[in-house]
């Protein structure tokens, strides 16, 4: 038998979740059991009785704010502990069509993929501007060439892991899971996966950053964080030679 449970980290979305939930896949081939657990990332509003009204039996709640990277790595454990082998992660504010929750997990449930990363097209995606996708293209670049994956849209939200998959992950970020899933996924070589994937209307801005430069800040220091933990000899190798060259080349002019 073949378990899906759906997670939903939340933060004040009493508005948004019920469209959400109702675009959730009741049935799928292959599968079959699909449960749906929401984190309530300590909302202010009724996010968690507007997600047990409209049927979520499984809500996780905390009593204050932690962050999308603690949400999400609650609803993992959550999963898990309610025996899921597949977990798909989705946005609460029905970002992500859930009819494509069926193309999704189909890597997954044929065994050729660990991962399986929805892209957005971000290119041709009308919604976003173009400095946020020229900051998206970039770290996305980044990304790949730290973790030797080829996924195109590396900030997605709308992921499936195996069960396999979600047990080897531990995030240590307090920011987004996003980045950091993906370098340690590509560091213990697991199959990683990205289908093209459609995108509903925005229904709100971001919540993740107050602006561009805090997303940049906060991201890259993830990057180098987690990059320092599969790969420590290369990155205070290199951090050693900067510091090398900098003492040279004060002392030059007394040489």
């Amino acid at each position: 038998m073949v378990k899906l449970v759906i997670q939903i980290p939340c933060l004040n979305e009493s508005a948004s979740l019920p469209a959400t939930l109702k675009d959730l896949p009741v049935s799928l081939p292959g599968v079959d059991v699909i449960e749906t657990v929401v984190i309530d990332d300590g909302s202010t509003d009724n996010t968690s009785a507007v997600a047990r009204a409209h049927g979520v039996r499984h809500v996780v709640r905390f009593r204050q704010r932690k962050g999308l990277a603690a949400a999400f790595t609650a609803g993992i454990d959550a999963s898990l502990r309610l025996g899921a082998d597949i977990i798909v992660n989705t946005d609460a504010d029905n970002q992500y069509p859930g009819t494509d929750i069926a193309r999704l997990v189909q890597p997954l449930l044929s065994g050729e993929a660990d991962i399986v990363i929805g892209d957005r097209n971000i290119r041709d995606l009308k919604s976003m501007s173009w400095h946020k996708k020229l900051l998206q293209r970039v770290g996305s670049w980044v990304v790949r060439q730290v973790s030797g994956t080829k996924v195109p849209d590396t900030t997605s939200g709308f992921r499936a892991y195996s069960r396999e998959a979600a047990l080897r992950m531990t995030i240590v970020s307090d920011f987004s899971y996003t980045l950091e899933s993906i370098i340690q996924a590509g560091k213990q070589r697991m199959a990683i996966a990205h289908i093209e994937v459609g995108t509903n209307p925005h229904t709100r801005p971001s919540r993740l950053f107050d602006s561009v430069f805090s997303y940049v800040k906060r991201s890259a220091a993830t990057i180098v964080r987690v990059y320092a933990m599969y790969e420590p000899l290369k990155v205070f190798t290199y951090i050693g030679a900067v510091v090398f060259l900098v003492g040279l080349a004060i002392s030059a002019r007394f040489l």
